[in-house]
């Protein structure tokens, strides 16, 4: 006896293009389509907030340090990953390759560093959905910090390889380290809470 397991999983009925013109909640809210269906998350605590605002400063310092003029450092913008599997999310932070910044929504290969910070609301398949995202789309970096309750945050700094992210950074002792990016940047784990 045999039996047969299906990997396909149906497309929702959002495209990119319905999440481009639906208005974004004005509470804070996100809402991002991941593989043709709206995900409205709630929106982030002060702690999350804190911790992006942290991520973002030091981001945006080493950029400047570096005298990148091609690079863009954002919270919080829109980035198309597909058009095909209908997935646009809204990374905490980007660091993009764009001469114009000012626009709704960034195209997967301008993106250069995508940031995620998670908390115990994020769901398993969110993450690995958008973590294969940036993958496929091969973003070049990937920060992801958690914010477990009542501990320290944790970082993980991912570098693109041939088949899939490569972790090269883990934090969890409030360490201040050497994050994979396309400029060098230092991120004091302690100061994300």
């Amino acid at each position: 006896m045999t039996a047969e397991v299906s990997t396909f999983h149906p497309l929702g009925p959002t495209t990119v293009e319905d999440w481009l013109a639906a208005e974004q909640p004005s509470d804070g809210s996100r809402l991002e389509l991941i593989l043709g269906y709206l995900y409205m998350t709630p929106p982030p605590t002060g702690s999350h907030q804190y911790a992006t605002g942290e991520l973002f400063v030091a981001l945006r310092g080493a950029v400047r340090a570096a005298g990148r003029s091609d690079l863009q450092v954002l919270p919080g913008v829109g980035v198309r990953i597909s058009t095909a599997f209908r997935t646009a999310v809204i990374p905490d932070v980007v660091a993009v390759v764009a001469a114009e910044a000012h626009r709704k929504c960034f195209e997967s290969h301008e993106l250069v560093l995508a940031v995620e910070v998670w908390s115990s609301g994020n769901t398993r398949e969110e993450r690995d959905t958008k973590i294969a995202g940036y993958a496929a789309a091969r973003v070049p970096f990937l920060w992801i910090v958690e914010l477990p309750d009542g501990k320290p945050a944790t970082f993980c700094g991912y570098r693109l390889g041939e088949s899939g992210y490569r972790q090269e950074i883990y934090a969890a002792a409030g360490e201040t380290v050497s994050a994979p990016s396309p400029v060098p940047v230092e991120v004091a784990t302690a100061e994300l809470r």
